[in-house]
């Protein structure tokens, strides 16, 4: 796709970039991805994706803004409070860049609609927050066919991987969902959940910014992808490391076929 001369100035320091350039940009320009939740986690998603110019922008979330959210969620405001996310979200991204579609799913996330929805997007950014929709939205990923880059945060710490399970490695190992990697939630009560334990708001910043990333990465097809490979980030020791993950034989989802109602309903 040709762009526009206003287009080219807002890109100008992606264009330039030899592992970016004019056509990833249009790639970029031309994407459809979903984001799932408008909160901690997905607001540095969608403002990055959005400043990346990534064309479409799908967020789904059921929430409200609280005033409780804005020591992280820095896509909404105190004017926001009381507001739906979707809305809050797409007037921000609205603000940043008005060429992005934003496409508003004030709805809660099922196994009866994922599988549609998930359809009409080429790629998931998962910034949910319980176990539950985490399988759902793998599942949902899986059926759909479609890549998924998932983030999550504790009170210092974080994780990121990206989940391409349909396609293999170099080698040609298949990747792993995230069913392999995390085969079955922990027992209830066990994992506090961000209200109980809280969480300090620059650490959804750092896992959000480099969930988008991958994201962008993921659709430019620059660097190397994070399919195969989890990534644990320490806040409070400031530390990263990369672990090697593979698909898992008996995995629920990549063995035998069952729906995506037996998963996640």
């Amino acid at each position: 796709m040709e762009m526009n001369e206003q287009q080219i100035e807002r890109y100008a320091r992606h264009i330039i970039l030899k592992d970016i350039g004019g056509p990833g940009q249009a790639k970029l320009l031309q994407a459809r991805v979903l984001v799932i939740g408008a909160g901690g986690l997905g607001a540095p998603v969608l403002m990055y994706l959005a400043a990346a110019g990534v064309g479409t922008l799908g967020v789904i979330d059921f929430d409200e803004v609280d005033l409780s959210n804005l020591q992280r969620q820095i896509i909404h405001d105190t004017d926001n409070v009381g507001q739906p996310k979707t809305e809050s979200a797409a007037a921000s991204i609205k603000r940043l860049n008005p060429d992005v579609t934003v496409i508003q799913h004030s709805e809660r996330l099922t196994a009866q609609n994922a599988l549609a929805l998930f359809s009409e997007y080429d790629l998931i950014a998962d910034g949910s927050d319980t176990f539950e929709t985490r399988f759902l939205v793998n599942d949902a990923a899986f059926f759909a066919g479609k890549p998924m880059v998932s983030a999550a945060v504790g009170q210092f710490d974080g994780q990121l991987a990206a989940y391409k399970p349909h396609e293999a490695d170099g080698d040609g190992n298949a990747f792993p969902c995230y069913r392999c990697v995390f085969p079955e939630a922990p027992p209830p009560g066990t994992v506090p959940t961000c209200a109980e334990a809280g969480v300090i708001g620059a650490l959804t910043g750092v896992m959000g910014t480099l969930q988008a990333l991958e994201v962008i990465k993921e659709i430019t097809g620059a660097g190397d992808t994070m399919a195969g490979r989890l990534l644990i980030y320490d806040g409070l020791a400031t530390n990263f490391r990369t672990i090697r993950v593979r698909k898992d034989p008996a995995c629920a989802l990549c063995g035998p076929q069952p729906s995506i109602k037996d998963l996640s309903g």
